[in-house]
């Protein structure tokens, strides 16, 4: 056997981070040992037979198939049980192709190695499931920008499914939500592109751009068939986490005082938001407390951590991640410093546009007996990516763990069920929208908006309601003393 030779490559400020729903953790610098790999110089089909000639090295893609090469490295390297397994031989193939694309392909502009492997890449990432991919240098500061309550675009959280760009949710006060478009519907076409085969990063990079450029969408309607044409005018997407925190009108909520407020996404400053919301409401004399997850597509998995550390004892375990090596089994638990609330009556409001940290959240709560949920079985994703930028400045994310409730029951691909079901209509969920995007909206055309196209939240007050007179029953009386 002819020798391999080695060099090796030192991965420069190369941060891992590791990112469920966007927590992070960082390694330190690597160095890795990567084989050179002599290749074939390829001038037509009768070079074939020939021996390998020219040397190419391709660090960058051996660095996202191998990753580290474990213990001392050997002169000779045995072969493997089967061809199939031996990433050399295929690598070697990948190298020939590629160097058969950049001699004879029509058009050399689009032939540089950059471009092939680039190319390569999205293609590997996208073939293992809907959420891993490749993102190059924007994309990936495009995706630190999330984290950050803060980017330009139409205010839609997109996943692929059943083979199409689907929307998650539409969030609150953007351009998405304002017009309309509603949770489960799919993209057919942006710009007139064909999302037919259209990767998710391909998706998001056209639907985000800069601010006022205006984008054209075709969605399908799945509970009504109908196909709509929008549109929309990108703008600066700002989110602000907590909102609509109120106590619900006594016309609803009878003599009990009832609090509600809505998270919208989970972030940096979630868990100091809602815990300042909450306060305020208790100020008021809350009794119970409704909270709003619906179209939360989630965040940042610490955010959502915190957020039910405000209604958990210190140290409680909300979720837990699995994977295939033990470094991806963990449990995540609340504080062990947290600030003393009553354990006041919760119920959580959830639907299809529920998501990643808001399932996690739903979970929790409902396994550990602390909530009521009550609306429509949440979206279902409960995976772990990890996300490691390479050394140019794109960054690769693929799957490595799933997500488990405090009873062990598996979010992704499941959703989290509520306790008390209610659906929705199209209708209803048209006018819900219209509602939370129109500014300084009357008390009383709000009530009448609630008591007539909202079932989810008036059953959530009323399982609030029969709480509390429960437990006034269930109080023991004072006897009366005789003299």
């Amino acid at each position: 056997m002819k020798p391999f030779y080695w060099f090796v490559f030192r991965r420069e400020a190369v941060t891992h981070l590791r990112i469920s729903d966007w927590g992070f953790t960082t390694d330190n610098t690597v160095r890795w040992a990567l084989p050179k790999f002599a290749h074939e110089r390829l001038s037509g089909l009768s070079d074939r037979g020939q021996n390998m000639r020219r040397v190419v090295i391709i660090p960058l893609l051996a660095c996202v198939l191998f990753g580290a090469i474990p213990g001392a490295l050997a002169q000779e390297v045995q072969p493997p049980k089967t061809e199939e397994d031996n990433g050399y031989s295929q690598m070697a193939i990948f190298a020939k192709a590629l160097e058969l694309i950049r001699q004879d392909y029509v058009d050399e502009n689009k032939t540089s190695y950059h471009d092939l492997v680039s190319a390569a890449m999205k293609g590997m990432l996208s073939s293992l499931d809907p959420h891993s991919q490749f993102m190059d240098p924007d994309d990936f500061r495009d995706m630190q920008d999330d984290t950050r309550s803060r980017f330009n675009g139409l205010g839609i959280e997109v996943s692929m499914k059943n083979g199409l760009p689907t929307v998650v949710t539409a969030m609150e006060d953007t351009p998405a939500a304002k017009a309309g478009i509603l949770s489960g519907d799919q993209i057919l076409r942006i710009n007139g592109m064909s999302t037919d085969r259209m990767d998710l990063q391909d998706a998001i990079n056209v639907l985000r751009g800069p601010a006022g450029a205006k984008v054209n969408l075709t969605l399908l309607r799945p509970s009504t068939k109908e196909i709509k044409e929008y549109t929309l005018q990108r703008a600066e997407i700002k989110i602000q986490s907590v909102k609509g925190e109120r106590l619900l009108p006594s016309e609803l909520t009878g003599p009990f005082r009832i609090g509600y407020l809505r998270l919208i996404q989970f972030n940096e400053p979630t868990a100091d938001e809602l815990s300042k919301a909450i306060d305020d409401l208790q100020k008021q004399g809350m009794q119970a407390l409704i909270l709003d997850l619906r179209n939360n597509p989630g965040g940042l998995l610490n955010s959502a951590v915190d957020v039910c550390g405000q209604f958990l004892p210190p140290n409680t375990k909300v979720v837990s991640t699995q994977g295939r090596v033990p470094s991806q089994q963990h449990d995540y638990s609340t504080s062990a410093v947290s600030k003393p609330r009553p354990n006041f009556p919760m119920a959580l409001l959830v639907n299809e546009g529920s998501a990643s940290g808001a399932e996690i959240v739903a979970g929790a709560l409902k396994d550990l007996r602390r909530a009521v949920l009550v609306g429509e079985t949440t979206f279902g994703k409960g995976s772990v990516q990890n996300v490691l930028q390479l050394p140019d400045g794109s960054a690769v994310r693929f799957t490595t763990a799933k997500y488990y409730t405090p009873s062990r029951q598996v979010i992704q691909g499941n959703g989290v069920t509520p306790n008390i079901r209610v659906g929705m209509t199209a209708e209803q969920e048209r006018a819900l929208y219209a509602l939370r995007n129109t500014g300084n909206v009357k008390l009383e055309d709000e009530t009448s908006i609630i008591k007539t196209k909202d079932p989810q939240m008036l059953r959530a007050i009323d399982a609030l309601k029969g709480v509390m007179i429960y437990a006034q029953q269930s109080a023991p009386k004072a006897e009366a003393v005789k003299k």
